[in-house]
């Protein structure tokens, strides 16, 4: 019997927008300018300001099918080397939002690594949320940081610091064509 959870009754959400921003994260981190480049806060500002609350919601959404699709590649990878996905990314995932108090407060940490252990077993993150009532404030910069730290880590499982990017793309264009 299928969970009320599977990502088979989830939307997809803005996935497009989702992984904009998140690509945009990611090239400022690389390029050594996380958290200190006010042009490129005040567009991302500007673009999450813009949202209508049916939009922001879309965007949540698309936060979490990427987050959902990171953790299916993150485990069909560590799969093929016979390893389980939740033990080899949730302590290293935990440990790099501990690092982060300013932005994350500690009571949300617990959420977003069951949101990534759900997404890690099959189950739709925005739907496993959602069983525990509408998201707070805290958790949309913990969120944001989640679906970074995800592609961040297949990133550095690749050596390519487009290939989390990319796998996306790839498949958003292949989803179009079929």
């Amino acid at each position: 019997m299928p969970s009320p959870c599977d990502s088979q009754y989830a939307p997809a959400g803005n996935v497009g927008a989702a992984l904009m921003l998140i690509d945009s994260r990611l090239k400022t981190v690389y390029d050594g300018k996380a958290g200190t480049d006010p042009q490129q806060r005040q567009l991302i500002d500007s673009f999450t300001a813009s949202l209508g609350p049916g939009e922001a919601d879309e965007l949540v959404d698309g936060a979490c099918t990427l987050i959902y699709m990171f953790m299916q590649w993150l485990r069909m990878a560590y799969e093929d080397h016979d390893r389980d996905v939740i033990e080899y990314v949730v302590p290293g995932f935990v440990a790099s939002m501990r690092m982060m108090p300013k932005s994350i407060p500690p009571e949300v940490i617990p959420t977003m690594a069951g949101l990534i252990i759900a997404a890690g077993t099959g189950l739709s993150p925005n739907l496993w949320r959602k069983q525990y009532g509408d998201w707070t404030g805290d958790e949309m910069n913990a969120l944001e940081a989640t679906a970074l730290l995800l592609a961040e880590h297949i990133n550095r499982l690749t050596d390519d610091r487009d290939f989390a990017t990319r796998v996306i793309t790839e498949a958003l264009s292949s989803a179009e064509q079929d």
